[in-house]
């Protein structure tokens, strides 16, 4: 498809990161319950969420917006469970006790200097020169945190107004901020909104910050995760489960997992093997390792039922009572 809309646009775009295989695992899992309902002690919600990653920024979608507008409000739920399809064997279900997904900000720096013909610059202020600093500058943020929290800040789109020919008024940088602790965010931002007014105002621009859309991190509990290991090994294979690290990947479902409980999974969708240290490695023949948001990235079609056993099983073990967190 090609998005019309989006600022410097129209571009072609493909999301490729999956939630086309989360909605159908999601809508297999609600057929199979639907068929025995009369046996489930318990209702289930089955969420399809708007904007999973974010809406326009005049516009507002996800999680929060769900639960503000009184999605969750009767029944309210007991626990929420949901996977992301990742490059990881075929069939394998990652999980990881703590921080599983980042928390994550929505930035857009705006640099505003004068407009002028490009054959006199001098009478103008150029926002380019500033704009270039603040992506130079972003390099060396990294050193000014703890290295021992991952931290990530990526300026993935730069919108400029003008001809080849003029220096155009603003420059719009738009990106997102990252962090495994949620804790260091308010520190890194700071250091961002410093390093782009005092670069802007080095070259006579100034420098607009804001932080949109912000995203807390997906925190799995160890008592649920031990609670759901029984059914994830059931229905995967013992074999097929296993723990996984952290990544600054982020998922507004942490609105949901905060809030009621419950956890977020990985579900491997690749053809690939684990290598002796369980890292995911291409599989000999097969279709390689292509992570999500490649224009490469593919997921196994068939591997989607494990998905759907997945959340048809936790469900109906958590309304049964043998899915419940000790204590």
């Amino acid at each position: 498809m090609v998005d019309a809309d989006y600022p410097g646009g129209p571009f072609p775009v493909s999301h490729a990161c999956g939630h086309d295989c989360h909605t159908a695992m999601l809508m297999g899992a609600a057929t199979v319950l639907a068929e025995v309902r009369d046996r489930l002690p318990g209702t289930v919600l089955f969420v399809f969420q708007p904007a999973e990653e974010g809406p326009p920024v005049t516009e507002s979608g996800g999680a929060r917006a769900m639960v503000e507008a009184g999605a969750f409000d009767g029944p309210v739920p007991t626990m929420a469970f949901g996977m992301h399809v990742t490059p990881y064997p075929k069939g394998y279900v990652g999980y990881r006790a703590g921080v599983q997904y980042g928390a994550s900000v929505l930035v857009r720096i705006t640099l505003t200097g004068k407009q002028v013909h490009g054959s006199t610059p001098w009478q103008g202020v150029d926002p380019m020169p500033a704009a270039g600093a603040v992506l130079t500058g972003i390099g060396q943020l990294y050193r000014q945190v703890s290295a021992f929290d991952p931290v990530t800040v990526t300026i993935g789109h730069v919108e400029d107004v003008g001809r080849f020919n003029v220096i155009g008024e603003t420059v719009t940088l738009w990106g997102t901020v990252r962090c495994a602790a949620e804790s260091g965010m308010a520190e890194v931002q700071d250091r961002l909104r410093r390093l782009a007014e005092h670069s802007a105002a080095a070259y006579g621009a100034t420098a607009e910050v804001s932080y949109l859309q912000p995203v807390p991190p997906v925190r799995n509990t160890t008592p649920w995760v031990e609670a759901a290991l029984p059914t994830l090994r059931r229905v995967a294979g013992p074999e097929r489960v296993a723990e996984t690290g952290t990544t600054l990947g982020y998922d507004d479902v942490s609105e949901l997992v905060s809030r009621f409980g419950g956890l977020y999974v990985m579900l491997g969708v690749q053809d690939a093997v684990l290598d002796a240290d369980g890292r995911p490695v291409p599989e000999e023949g097969g279709r390689g390792l292509v992570i999500n948001h490649n224009p490469r990235f593919y997921a196994d079609d068939d591997t989607l039922v494990t998905g759907v056993r997945l959340h048809a099983h936790v469900a109906y073990d958590h309304l049964t009572g043998a899915l419940l967190p000790a204590g």
